[in-house]
């Protein structure tokens, strides 16, 4: 595949993201902060962004395992999912912790589960999506080209 192939199929991609909910304008802003001086800017903090929700899922599994469930535990763990999700722009898993945090505040065991469930689901494919971007971005820059914006 040619260079301009691929700057397309990456503005494509990018902008399906957005069009199916997966990231909003924050994400955009994210992109706008990266520059010469750090070009590997959005891929460093979306990585970072990773590892902390994958311990924060861990965490959420664990919590609700217990036999008796600690729900501002978890409503603080949700919130910090929630606020690091929309800080990246990962909409759909931020709508969902506001769900989630809905039921900590009903206290509804199932409810939570069933949203662990539904953010696990969605985190693994803003993942994926994301690392599959970066990926495209890479295969631009190894054979010279730049990133569209």
């Amino acid at each position: 595949m040619d260079l301009v192939q691929l700057q397309r199929q990456l503005v494509d991609y990018r902008t399906s993201l957005y069009h199916e909910g997966f990231l909003d304008e924050q994400f955009t802003q994210l992109q706008e902060l990266q520059d010469e001086n750090n070009p590997d800017f959005v891929v460093e903090v979306v990585s970072l962004y990773f590892e902390d929700s994958e311990r924060l899922l861990n965490e959420l599994s664990k919590a609700l395992e217990q036999q008796i469930i600690d729900f501002k535990r978890i409503d603080a763990h949700v919130h910090q999912l929630k606020g690091s999700s929309s800080s990246i722009g990962a909409q759909r898993v931020q709508k969902l912790c506001i769900v989630f945090r809905n039921y900590c505040e009903a206290q509804n065991v199932e409810g939570c589960l069933k949203c662990l469930q539904q953010v696990k689901h969605e985190y693994s494919i803003v993942k994926t999506k994301l690392e599959s971007m970066f990926q495209l971005e890479r295969q631009i820059l190894n054979a010279g080209g730049s990133v569209p914006v």
